[in-house]
This record gives structure tokens, C-alpha cells and sequence, in this order.
């Protein structure tokens, strides 16, 4: 074995395992990950008809945030949906509904049909939102915000269509259910956040 020249020694301090750098890039935010608002009233979406909307406009109120579709078999929960919106908007509370097409492409008309449907059958006043993705790499960044503060089962996707989150007057996101749970359900919990 040959020996090292004083120009090749290696020290003990050349071998120790080096300290991550303070600057270094955290890997959550490499792989888009990372949280993608600080809270729920940095965010902004867009109205069915296509104009900004910053949820800080909703900032003291109860929300009601639900994925729509015009073509589900939980679409009758418009219904509901709107009884819940009449019987509590004067204390506060809103329902937001957000039409997606990424479960059973059952909805794949344009916002402004959307908008139609829902005001043809269902009478629905609620404020409706444009057509978002909720899951994958293009979700709206209100349904990434959502779905981290209050996970799913198995993972954090949002199953399918009707899928609700209940959001109290400080904006925290306090209950999620499924497609399963009606609206009129959800009623008792609405109320202990008026």
C-alpha cells in the first residue's frame, strides 16, 4: 500500500459529515409539496364568471366549500346546499360551491353553463366559483390549502364529487366530509360556529 503524500492527506475534518448549509432549499418545496398559503385569506379564486375573488372578502364568516358537479348522483345535494345557504347567511355564513370535471367527467360544461344549470334547477344563489381541479399537480390552490389542514382518509385527495369543508369565522378549516354526508347534516356543526 502506498503511502499519501502531504499534498493528498486527508483529514478527520475533511470526512466528518458536513452541516446542512442555513440556505439550503427545504425538499417540500422542491417537489410543490409545501403549504401553498400561510391561511385561507391569502388565496384568491375566481367567480364563475371569470373575476378575481380574494377570500379575505369572506374573512368573519362561516364557509361552506364544496366541489360541484351538474352530472353526479350527489347532485340533488344543490338542494340542500341552498336550504343551508338561506337558513344561515344572515348570520354569516356562506356556501362556496367550486365545480370540478375530475371525477367521472360529470362536468364538463363551461362556466357559464355551470351557472345555468345551477340556477335553472336547483334556484341556487350561493356564490359559484369557476371550474377547478381539486387533486393532482394543477389543483386550486384553495383545495391544496384545504385538503393539508384537514386530511383524508388514506391520503389527502378529495374522493369525489360533494365533497365539503367547514371553515369557522378565524378561517380555520374545522370539519371535512364526503360525498356521502348531506348538507342538512353538517347543520348542527354549522351552527356551533355562528
Amino acid at each position: 500500500m502506498q503511502a499519501l503524500g502531504a499534498s493528498s492527506r486527508i483529514s478527520a475534518r475533511t470526512l466528518a459529515p458536513s452541516r446542512p448549509s442555513r440556505a439550503c432549499v427545504k425538499p417540500m418545496a422542491l417537489f410543490g409539496t409545501a403549504s401553498p398559503s400561510s391561511d385561507i385569506y391569502s388565496i384568491k379564486v375566481k367567480d364563475i364568471d371569470g373575476k378575481d375573488v380574494k377570500m379575505d372578502k369572506f374573512k368573519g364568516e362561516v364557509l361552506l366549500i364544496v366541489n360541484l358537479a351538474s352530472a353526479c348522483g350527489f347532485t340533488p345535494q344543490y338542494t340542500e346546499l341552498q336550504g343551508l345557504y338561506e337558513k344561515y347567511k344572515n348570520r354569516k355564513f356562506q356556501v362556496l360551491g367550486f365545480p370540478c370535471n375530475q371525477f367521472g367527467s360529470q362536468e364538463p360544461g363551461s362556466n357559464a353553463d355551470i351557472k345555468k344549470f345551477a340556477r335553472d334547477n336547483y334556484k341556487a344563489t350561493f356564490p359559484l366559483m369557476s371550474k377547478v381541479d381539486v387533486n393532482g399537480a394543477g389543483a386550486d390552490p384553495l383545495f391544496q390549502y384545504l385538503k393539508e389542514k384537514k386530511g383524508g382518509i388514506l391520503n389527502n385527495d378529495i374522493k369525489w364529487n360533494f365533497s365539503k369543508f367547514l371553515v369557522d369565522r378565524q378561517g380555520n378549516v374545522v370539519g371535512r366530509y364526503p360525498s356521502t354526508t348531506k348538507p342538512e347534516e353538517i347543520a348542527g356543526d354549522i351552527e356551533k360556529y355562528l
